[in-house]
């Protein structure tokens, strides 16, 4: 149902199925479709299910008919992950859409800083289908194994699935050896077997100029 046009625009073709998409992201689309915005906690991806540490929110939009849906978001590069009963841990930010087979959710991933006591929340999608997720640039999958845990940038990091153990090392960031940045910086440590999908732009967070 989820097809590539290019590497920046989302097709999607359905015969009177749904499909969820950040609100505003489609760009045209073909044959009968009916619209709902989605609000509201439930299984949606908007107020705590988003990055809650910026007061960031994403309203949902469910589209249902029988055509061609055609989404894009500001030019970003789009990653289609195909998930088979697995459950994948990303940025709402970085989450276009979802197919029907899957559901939504948030998750606690850890506190960020103990000084600070500040919470991450991150968006889960779980079941059978497909996900289309977002980066700044052509996104990187880093294979993450017990002999070799992964340390990223929270500005890079995009997504993640796997049996991975996610960590957070506060104080410290790759800028910091070069004697730039400011803030609470922090990094985020992968352990375990799984994926970490990584873009090759950096957002601002939280922690400043991490």
């Amino acid at each position: 149902m989820f097809r590539l046009q290019g590497s920046k625009v989302l097709a999607v073709d359905m015969t009177g199925d749904a499909v969820k998409a950040k609100n505003g992201s489609m760009v045209a689309y073909d044959g009968q479709m009916a619209f709902k915005k989605l609000t509201g906690g439930g299984e949606g991806l908007r107020g705590m299910v988003t990055r809650r540490i910026t007061g960031e929110q994403m309203t949902v939009m469910e589209v249902r008919g029988q055509g061609t849906c055609w989404f894009a978001d500001r030019a970003s590069e789009i990653n289609l992950v195909r998930l088979q009963g697995e459950k994948l841990y990303v940025e709402s930010s970085n989450l276009l859409a979802t197919d029907a087979g899957l559901r939504t959710g948030t998750t606690f991933t850890g506190l960020r800083g103990a000084s600070q006591g500040n919470g991450l929340f991150t968006t889960t999608v779980e079941g059978s289908g497909q996900a289309a997720i977002m980066s700044d640039g052509p996104a990187v999958v880093l294979r993450v194994s017990a002999q070799y845990p992964l340390t990223v940038d929270p500005g890079a990091y995009i997504a993640h699935q796997g049996n991975l153990r996610q960590t957070f090392q506060s104080g410290v960031t790759f800028r910091t050896f070069l004697g730039e940045g400011g803030g609470e910086a922090f990094q985020i440590r992968f352990e375990g077997d799984g994926l970490v999908y990584v873009q090759p732009s950096e957002r601002n967070t939280i922690a400043g100029d991490a």
